[in-house]
């Protein structure tokens, strides 16, 4: 079968690499499907949670399993390790307690993959530092007053946080400029991460 990656976004490529085909997937906050296409075409039996209803839409039309949901309360209604994968991608950041999300993407899935921009990235510092405003960047493409993030987290934040929770970190991914790094300094070099994770 042909690679489908090469049309997603970077973050949703490495997921798509790293998920076994065949097994079942949790998409949370799974946008235009684009994720959940690829993985279908792999064989994987791939459901879907988003809050936008003309995502939704987009995503039915395609013939995908999505549902109208606000992850913040719907997750509870998932059985304990009902996916092989749960998947939340630069969703993160717009939970309100990403904390308790975490808790429960590791719930329902035996293994987890979360994506997130990194606020430690370089730029966003030198906004702040010689700007002294909230920065507008490739990762974070829109004015404060605009955008849907309302937690703060950096590569520093996360792995803290999976130590916290008790989650293992099997794989991490770092991206500059929709390119791989290496994660030497990607606290401070990466525009955006990509966990995965299990417990």
């Amino acid at each position: 079968m042909a690679d489908q990656t090469g049309t997603l976004r970077p973050d949703l490529a490495v997921i798509a690499r790293h998920v076994r085909p065949g097994t079942r997937v949790l998409d949370i906050g799974c946008g235009d499907g684009a994720l959940m296409a690829a993985l279908r075409q792999d064989g994987c039996d791939v459901r879907g949670i988003e809050i936008e209803g003309a995502l939704v839409e987009r995503c039915v039309s395609q013939g995908l399993s999505v549902v109208q949901g606000d992850a913040d309360n719907d997750l509870a209604d998932y059985p304990d390790k009902g996916f092989d994968y749960a998947v939340l991608s630069q969703t993160l950041q717009t939970a309100a307690r990403p904390d308790r999300m975490l808790d429960e993407l590791l719930r329902v899935g035996t293994r987890a993959f979360v994506s997130f921009p990194n606020f430690a990235h370089w730029r966003t510092r030198a906004a702040l530092m010689f700007g002294g405003r909230m920065p507008v960047t490739r990762a974070l493409p829109v004015s404060w007053y605009e955008t849907q993030n309302i937690h703060h987290v950096t590569v520093a934040d996360f792995r803290e946080l999976a130590a916290e929770k008790g989650a293992r970190i099997e794989n991490e991914w770092f991206f500059a400029g929709g390119r791989p790094i290496r994660r030497t300094a990607a606290n401070g070099r990466a525009e955006f991460a990509v966990f995965e994770l299990s417990r």
